[in-house]
Order: C-alpha cells, then sequence, then structure tokens
C-alpha cells in the first residue's frame, strides 16, 4: 500500500491510497475532514458520493466518543445508504490513558453494524489493516455495480486498477460559503 499524493485543501487533507483485493488494484481517495466544527460546512459536501469512511475517535478522550453517534447520523444524512463505515479507536499506544474501553468501542460499532479496529497514529498499530479492511469491504460491495454500469463490463482483469474517487459535491460547497 502506497501514498501516492498528500495536499491540504482549508482544512481538509487530501490524500490516495492504491491497495491490493483479491488480486486486483483498488485505488482510493482519501479526505480527512479531522471532524473539527468549524469544517462541518464543508465536510457534508465530501459525504455525497462516498462510498466509506473512517470515524475515529480518541481512546483517552471519552468526549471525541461520545461525538460519534452525532457524526454517524451526519454521516447516514448526506451518504449513500450502503456506505461502508469504520469505527476506529485511535491513540491505542496510550493504553495507561484509556478512558474509552475496547469493548465499548465494539459494542457500538456490533450495534450500528460498522467495522471496527483500534489504532496508533504515533506507532502506526493498525493504521494499513484498517485502510485494509475497510477498502476490502467497500470493494466486494460495490465492486460488481459499479463495473456494470460505469464500464457495463462483468469483473475486472488481473492487474486492472478499479479507482472508487467520486470528487466531492463543488456546487454544495460553492452554495455553503466555504470555497477553496
Amino acid at each position: 500500500m502506497s501514498d501516492e499524493y498528500d495536499f491540504l485543501f482549508k482544512g481538509v487533507e487530501f490524500a490516495t491510497r492504491t491497495v491490493d483485493v483479491d488480486g486486483k488494484t483498488i485505488k482510493a481517495q482519501i479526505w480527512d475532514t479531522a471532524g473539527q466544527e468549524r469544517y462541518r460546512a464543508i465536510t457534508s459536501a465530501y459525504y455525497r458520493g462516498a462510498v466509506g469512511a473512517l470515524l475515529m475517535y480518541d481512546i483517552t478522550k471519552p468526549e471525541t466518543y461520545d461525538n460519534i453517534t452525532r457524526w454517524l447520523t451526519e454521516l447516514k444524512d448526506h451518504a449513500d445508504p450502503q456506505i461502508i463505515v469504520m469505527l476506529v479507536g485511535n491513540k491505542c499506544d496510550l493504553k495507561h490513558l484509556r478512558a474509552v474501553p475496547t469493548d465499548e468501542g465494539k459494542t457500538f460499532a456490533n450495534e450500528h453494524n460498522l467495522l471496527f479496529i483500534e489504532t496508533s497514529a504515533l506507532d502506526a498499530t493498525n493504521v494499513e489493516l484498517a485502510f485494509q479492511q475497510v477498502l476490502t469491504e467497500i470493494y466486494r460491495t460495490y465492486a460488481d455495480q459499479t463495473l456494470q454500469a460505469d464500464f457495463n463490463q462483468s469483473k475486472p482483469t488481473q492487474g486492472q486498477t478499479i479507482s472508487f474517487t467520486p470528487q466531492p459535491d463543488d456546487d454544495k460547497t460553492k452554495k455553503s460559503g466555504q470555497c477553496c
């Protein structure tokens, strides 16, 4: 897996990830909105067309976990009903400061039909695994319908790159008064 690009657009970081799933190369655009309230008006524009989302919280800060319900509701209100969502508890390297038990995150994920993982951005624990799992689930959910609708073919061939890269809704972003 590799990062190909890294950009910052007014509080929204952009990168691409490429992973192999079932012998196919999957390239995805990653839009990191950081969940900051001041960027909330533009984040809803990024939901349209999204096929996956990582909802992250800090295991050492319960208020970030408490906000997950609101973010999940907003995501479900603005995104495709089939969107694949992974709940990610970050900073698992700080076990001594843990305030949100792993079982609590797992239970929430199970109740809301979400994937679940704990990671550490600091030491890279499970970061690649999180991307691999969510992109694999996205591929398995969307590949056949996307290929049939967009490319009018039944299955990708070995070595073919499949790109799940919907662009944010630029018109909606401009209407909200937040533009590049």
